[in-house]
Order: C-alpha cells, then sequence, then structure tokens
C-alpha cells in the first residue's frame, strides 16, 4: 500500500473500512505465496485456535439440533403414540410436518446469517428451538404434537447449512473433511447419545404425573435453552469479525482462503438476482440430488431404528441402549474416512466406498428376517455407510463453491432440496409393514442408487470443466484477465481447479 493510500485511510468512515477490508487481499495478490507475506504468522499455531475456537462449538449446538428433532424417536417407544391416540400413519404425518418449513426456509436462512452475526443468528434458533421440544413435552393430542414440528421446522431450518457455510469461510478445502465430518457427526453423537438419555430419561415414567415420553421432551429441550445463552458468546463469527485473532492474524486467514478460493465477496448484498445467478451454474442442482439421495435411508435409519429394534423382540430400555453401538461405529467410521479422504485429497471414491456399506445393510435388512443377530448387524452396516458418506458429499460440494453468495446458496439448496427426502423417509416405514418395512428398506435402496448417479454425473462433470480449463489455459484463453479479475470469479475463476 503506498503513502497515499495510508493517509486517506487514516480517519475513515465505517463503509470506507469495510470497503478497504474487504479488498485488503487484492492489494497484495501479486505480491507472491500467502506465507511469505506474513513471516510471522505460525499457520499451524493459528489452525489450531480455529480448530478450537470454531468447530467444536458447532458440534454442540448440531449436536443438540438433531437431538432434538429425532428424539421424538425415542419418545414413541415411551408410549407417545398410545398417550396421544395416533393411529394408522398419524405419527408418520406429525414427522413430515418438520420438513415443509425445513426445505423452504434453507436459502432465506442463509440470507439472514449475512445480515446478522452468526453467534446472533446461531444462538437465537437454538433457543427457540429448544423452547419448542420443551412444548412438545405438554403436548395433548395429534394438533399439537403438529403445530409444534412445525415450527421446529422453522427454526432449525437455518442451522444446519448456516453451520456449513461458517465453517466453509475459515478453513481451505483440503483442511475442511476432518472438520466437516467431525461436525456433522455430532448428528450420529446425538443418536447415541438421544438412546442413552432416553433410557434414563425413561424411568421417570409417573414422576410428578408426567409419563416417561414428556420427561424427554422437557428436560432436553430446557437444557437446549440453557446452552443456547452459553452458546451466545462461544459461537464465532465470520474471520473478519472475531476478536480473538489478531489484524495481521485476520488478513493472514483471509488471505489463505483468498488463495484457495478466491475473492470472498463477504460484503457484496445477497440479492434475488445473484441467487438466480448462481442457478444457473448446472453443479448447484445436482449437488441437491447427491444429498437428496441419502436423505432417505439416513432420516428411515434416524426415526425408525429403534422402532426396528424393538420389533427384534427388544424391551423399551434395552430397545434404547442397543440403538447406541450403531452411532458410535458410525462416528467412527465417519472420521476415519475423512482423515483418508483429506490426506489422499480424493472424495468421490470415499462417498462410493461407505455408500456400498449402506447399501450393503439395506439389502440384508430387506431380505433377511428370521436372523435377529444378523439383521442387528445390518443396522451398523446402514447407520455407519449412510452417515460416513453425507458429510463428505456435503463438503466435496459446499468447499467447491467460492465466494459467500456461492457457497450460502449452494448449501442452502443442497440442504434445503435434499431434506425434501425427509418427506419420502417418514412415509416409507408405515406401521401396517413392521415387522418386515419390506417397503423401506426398498425406497432406501433406490435412493441410495440416485445418490450414487449423482455423485458419479457431478465428479465426471467436474473432471471434465477441469480438463478443459487446462486445456483452454494451455491455448492462451485466460491472459487477458488479470489476477484480480480471476480471483473475483471464485469457482468459476478458469486458473481454479475442483476437488474430486
Amino acid at each position: 500500500m503506498d503513502e497515499h493510500q495510508r493517509e486517506a485511510s487514516a480517519t475513515p468512515s465505517p463503509t470506507d473500512v469495510e470497503k478497504q477490508y474487504n479488498l485488503a487481499p487484492y492489494i497484495t495478490a501479486d505480491g507472491g505465496d500467502y506465507k511469505s507475506r506474513f513471516p510471522n504468522i505460525d499457520e499451524a499455531k493459528v489452525l489450531r485456535k480455529i480448530d478450537l475456537r470454531v468447530v467444536p462449538v458447532l458440534c454442540v449446538l448440531y449436536l443438540l439440533a438433531f437431538l432434538d428433532r429425532v428424539n421424538i424417536s425415542n419418545a414413541a417407544i415411551f408410549g407417545l403414540k398410545q398417550d396421544l391416540k395416533l393411529g394408522g400413519n398419524e405419527f408418520n404425518t406429525a414427522l413430515v410436518v418438520f420438513f415443509a418449513p425445513y426445505v423452504l426456509f434453507e436459502i432465506p436462512s442463509n440470507a439472514l446469517l449475512k445480515h446478522f452475526k452468526p453467534h446472533v443468528w446461531l444462538s437465537l434458533c437454538m433457543f427457540l428451538f429448544g423452547l419448542i421440544t420443551l412444548l412438545q413435552g405438554f403436548t395433548q393430542n395429534l394438533s399439537g404434537l403438529i403445530a409444534t414440528r412445525f415450527f421446529l421446522g422453522v427454526v432449525e431450518s437455518g442451522v444446519f447449512p448456516a453451520c456449513f457455510y461458517l465453517i466453509a469461510m475459515w478453513y481451505k478445502r483440503a483442511e475442511a473433511q476432518k472438520r466437516y465430518s467431525f461436525f456433522f457427526s455430532s448428528t450420529t453423537l446425538a443418536g447415541g447419545f438421544g438412546g442413552l438419555l432416553a433410557s434414563a430419561i425413561g424411568k421417570m415414567d409417573g414422576v410428578r404425573g408426567y409419563r416417561g415420553w414428556r420427561w424427554i421432551f422437557i428436560l432436553e429441550g430446557l437444557a437446549t435453552c440453557v446452552i443456547s445463552l452459553v452458546l451466545y458468546f462461544a459461537i464465532s463469527d465470520f474471520p473478519e469479525e472475531v476478536t480473538w485473532l489478531s489484524p495481521e492474524e485476520k488478513e493472514f486467514v483471509k488471505a489463505r482462503l483468498y488463495d484457495d478460493v478466491g475473492h470472498s465477496k463477504r460484503h457484496e448484498p445477497l440479492t434475488v438476482k445473484s441467487v438466480l445467478e448462481v442457478f444457473k451454474d448446472w453443479k448447484i442442482v445436482v449437488g441437491g440430488f447427491m444429498y437428496f439421495g441419502l436423505i432417505v435411508p439416513a432420516y428411515g435409519y434416524a426415526y425408525f431404528a429403534p422402532s426396528i429394534i424393538q420389533s427384534l423382540g427388544n424391551g423399551m430400555i434395552r430397545t434404547q441402549l442397543l440403538s447406541v453401538p450403531p452411532w458410535a461405529c458410525a462416528f467412527a467410521l465417519a472420521m476415519l474416512t475423512a482423515t483418508a479422504s483429506d490426506y489422499l485429497r480424493k472424495r468421490y471414491i470415499f462417498v462410493l466406498l461407505p455408500t456400498a456399506l449402506a447399501l450393503a445393510g439395506f439389502v440384508i435388512l430387506l431380505v433377511v428376517h428370521d436372523n435377529k443377530h444378523l439383521q442387528y448387524a445390518a443396522l451398523f452396516l446402514a447407520a455407519m455407510g449412510t452417515y460416513s458418506a453425507m458429510p463428505i458429499i456435503v463438503c466435496w460440494f459446499n468447499t467447491n463453491l467460492g465466494g459467500h453468495h456461492r457457497r450460502a446458496v449452494g448449501t442452502a439448496f443442497q440442504v434445503g432440496f435434499g431434506n425434501i427426502g425427509g418427506i419420502i423417509a417418514v412415509f416409507a416405514f408405515l406401521a401396517k409393514d413392521a415387522p418386515k418395512y419390506i417397503p423401506g428398506y426398498s425406497i432406501c435402496i433406490a435412493f441410495i442408487g440416485v445418490s450414487v448417479l449423482a455423485n458419479t454425473v457431478y465428479f465426471v462433470g467436474v473432471s471434465w470443466e477441469n480438463r478443459r480449463r487446462d486445456r483452454l489455459r494451455a491455448q492462451g484463453a485466460f491472459d487477458a484477465l488479470s489476477t484480480e479479475e480471476k480471483k473475483r470469479m471464485g469457482d468459476l475463476n478458469p486458473d481454479y481447479r475442483y476437488f474430486r
């Protein structure tokens, strides 16, 4: 920066600061490798600081979000259906109501995240879904249950895509998968933790006149509300806004991300026009189907595994306890797969391998109905495969998008469209099909096929795009573009290469 620029910035307005700070990387972008421009910064130390401040807090947040979403499956084992007199498919109807607002409000929520600081928006959402979960414990009929599930979907819609989006604005693509999988594995921890909690809380049946299933909602919802107040002060904002990094460290974090994916466009407004512009890219739509295919078996397992385990001849408490080990194994495999994926810098193959495990699990459940031990083992395969592949799919797609706009819209669409699969999942496992659930397992197998096809299309597409850019660059087709112009294009930058 020359003398004139330093003098001009001596007493800037807030707007000038925002613009100048946002453009800071471009002033030095042609000055070589970002590490050489920050000789006093220890990258490993900064990364450890980010790891301690960003991901663990979001894991706690999403663990409680997923727990409050699926604890209805544990409540059903402790008499919810009987007390609320739910017959036929009424329980499935209550489950499906959650997904309508959850799908519709994903993109608007990510847009609001750009206007409210993440620690404000996410902690507010957390307090509200904790409060609604608590109120579920006082419902008296189907109408009350449907109302609470609807509003739970509204306030939870912004949590998952906002967290993924926030993580993407902190980490480079080559180092993101372990962090994503650790965060996403909050779902498996929630599943296991939920089973243990339910087995303990269920013993409170009759305390103060409330059934055990009511205490599950009341206590877990209350815990979420209390923890949300703590997380208001613990959730980190975007790199430009945090107070726990020095100014030089903030510049360093921005520079390393700029080097990886280009300009963040953090302060440019997200408009209807810019949203529609993102959807002109075919990869956005394919990304939705990549996730959509695995959501069906994922929610099928999350909502109905306790009922499936109970149908194998287990009592209420034993059912809750037996639901824990598959979730624990899913967490372990997800972290191993993510570590290998980051180390080898490959994504597609590490989607296919766990997906094959999930497929094997559901095929066994479909065809074997007289071997309880094998059926229980198949639940391990289904959970391990599904919940190991899903974080890689979301991370692969999300981190291949450059800039705030494309990531905000792309991630919200993938998660929002994908969760339409939840609507299918809750009607795939009907009470009349118990205990074999042949239609449910068949539907899960079919949608695993949809996911494999979509992932293959995406892999082939980005591979072709990488080769096309190599060919055009060799021909000098992009020589007229400056480095700054290219970096502002995000993943549409002709020098950008997609992870495969």
